[in-house]
């Protein structure tokens, strides 16, 4: 008993010290954020003289609501497309036997190892010659051609549903697309959750195709690229700095408070079978 209330603490403590460390950067954030300017290398925790200027004045400098507002549009639409074709793809490669499906879905996952920067040239010549080159569509069109990871996530979560309700209701006369919007989908909601607050965060976070179709264009690009371009104008303004980046980290925290459970249920679930 005492070993093991000895391992228990061991444990509390260094999950604290893990926790502390995760948090304490965002802690030192916000507190840097609402301290004036005068006070910005004040190695003080909590702000002698708070304050939301910081924020007002960033909407002054450079246009973030239309930034944000892309940055959601863009990601909200990424982030539907992901759930939808993976979501299908993944249906078909745990419920349908059809010849070579293991072999297909292996090599789907082999996508995973080729580096993004590999496949840029070749889908910005596509785009470019689609004449989409400038437009926000080249950041949320490729999500609904699937995904390797969306894919390989949402079916190992389908396969924990016993494959007997398939079986059943095509018995019944239900054909696979209805299979999957009535039985499938619903059951997927931990997973879909899961999934979709990765892929959110993914499109949220994606500087590397913002730069390359919307490399200046405030009115159109995201928040990413309004934040590199932010940098380079006020490098030493470390409050003005802060702040923007508590702006570009609210949406991504919001998103997995509200859905943490289904978060956790879902991850914990893709690895059962």
């Amino acid at each position: 008993m005492i070993r093991k209330n000895k391992a228990d603490w061991a444990a509390f403590l260094a999950l604290s010290a893990g926790a502390i460390a995760m948090v304490g950067p965002f802690i030192w954030l916000i507190s840097t954020s609402l301290k004036p300017m005068a006070e910005q290398f004040d190695m003080t925790l909590v702000p002698r003289h708070p304050t939301l200027a910081n924020y007002i004045e960033l909407f002054h400098i450079m246009p973030f609501h239309l930034l944000i507002w892309n940055s959601l549009k863009i990601s909200a639409i990424s982030t539907l497309g992901q759930l939808l074709t993976c979501s299908m793809a993944a249906f078909i490669f745990a419920v349908v036997r059809f010849p070579g499906r293991n072999v297909l879905f292996a090599l789907l996952l082999l996508t995973l190892m080729v580096p993004a920067q590999i496949t840029a040239i070749p889908q910005f010549i596509i785009f470019k010659f689609l004449g989409l080159y400038g437009t926000q569509a080249p950041l949320y069109v490729p999500s609904f051609l699937g995904g390797a990871f969306g894919t390989f996530l949402m079916r190992q979560y389908f396969q924990t549903i016993p494959l007997e309700l398939a079986e059943a209701a095509r018995m019944d006369g239900a054909s696979l697309s209805r299979i999957f919007f009535t039985i499938y989908l619903p059951l997927a909601k931990p997973a879909l959750a899961a999934f979709a607050i990765i892929a959110f965060m993914f499109s949220w976070n994606d500087l590397f195709t913002a730069l390359i179709y919307l490399p200046s264009d405030v009115e159109k690009t995201t928040l990413t690229v309004g934040l590199a371009l932010f940098q380079t104008q006020y490098s030493g303004h470390w409050t003005l700095m802060m702040a923007a980046s508590v702006i570009s980290v609210a949406p991504i925290v919001i998103a997995f408070f509200l859905a943490q459970k289904h978060f956790i249920s879902g991850m914990a679930m893709t690895g059962m079978k």
